[in-house]
């Protein structure tokens, strides 16, 4: 049956690296992690590069308005360029458009911070949409932040919803870090039982004291998309208080579902 369930996907066909665009790239992480400026033999450094390399493409990228460069210290930053293109992305993303208002509503009612979450295979999940709540609760989460597919509530949904063979799951979750972490066998059992319930909870494994709650968003083919996440002190989600609150989710859930499945200029 498991073997049904979870039967691997086609293996998607190799993509050969451009040595150029990967540079680029890894340039403007690194300056989007960065709280300062860097100078061009820094971002060399921390990225192995070639010197003169590393100043080609930040002259093509500063051309681009994709990076800025002050003119008298001589140090990059991201330029306006990578704002336009967030804002194209975010005013694009129909989930964070739908989502966000259910995701203030959690937040203020169940005094929880409300993520909205989108699945990019086995390699990463993204934040697309986010809401704090009104009491001293901080969690380290922004819009744009990128977790390891497989770490938390998220993680389990993305291990039981996802169509992905048990050898690769394996493989990736041993390389997972988590505060409290758990033993492959009792964590895989944990993902068999969110299928079965239809969302996970994460009790202080990823981070001590915190408890997770996701719900998948699936597809028309039940493959999973996106998760709806909601995080809180533990002491302030007990089970019963998780599984109300995660039944909400799972409402909300399956509604956004069926409007990101209506077809192109239907109302939503």
């Amino acid at each position: 049956m498991l073997t049904a369930l979870y039967a691997p996907v086609r293996a998607a066909p190799r993509i050969r690296a451009v040595p150029a665009v990967t540079r680029a790239v890894a340039i403007l992480r690194l300056l989007g992690r960065s709280p300062e400026p860097l100078g061009v033999k820094a971002i060399a450094q921390s990225l192995d590069l070639v010197t003169s390399t590393c100043l080609h493409i930040l002259r093509a990228l500063v051309a681009e308005e994709l990076v800025k460069v002050d003119p008298v210290t001589k140090r990059y930053a991201l330029g306006m360029g990578m704002l336009l293109l967030a804002r194209s992305v975010l005013g694009r993303a129909s989930f964070a458009n739908l989502v966000q208002p259910t995701l203030d509503r959690l937040a203020r009612e169940w005094e929880v911070t409300a993520i909205g979450v989108e699945v990019g295979g086995l390699d990463h999940m993204i934040v697309l949409a986010l809401s704090r709540s009104s009491i001293p609760f901080s969690l380290h989460v922004d819009v744009g932040s990128r977790f390891p597919a497989l770490i938390s509530a998220t993680g389990r949904l993305t291990a039981a919803f996802g169509g992905h063979s048990w050898k690769e799951i394996e493989k990736r979750f041993r390389a997972l870090r988590w505060q409290r972490p758990l033993d492959f066998d009792a964590w895989r059992k944990e993902v068999e039982t969110a299928r079965r319930r239809g969302y996970s909870i994460d009790r202080r494994n990823y981070i001590a004291g915190v408890t997770l709650v996701a719900v998948p968003v699936l597809d028309a083919g039940g493959r999973l998309t996106h998760t709806l996440v909601a995080a809180g002190m533990a002491e302030q989600l007990d089970n019963a208080r998780c599984q109300a609150l995660a039944q909400e989710m799972r409402n909300e859930a399956a509604r956004v579902a069926a409007l990101l499945a209506a077809p192109a200029g239907e109302p939503r």
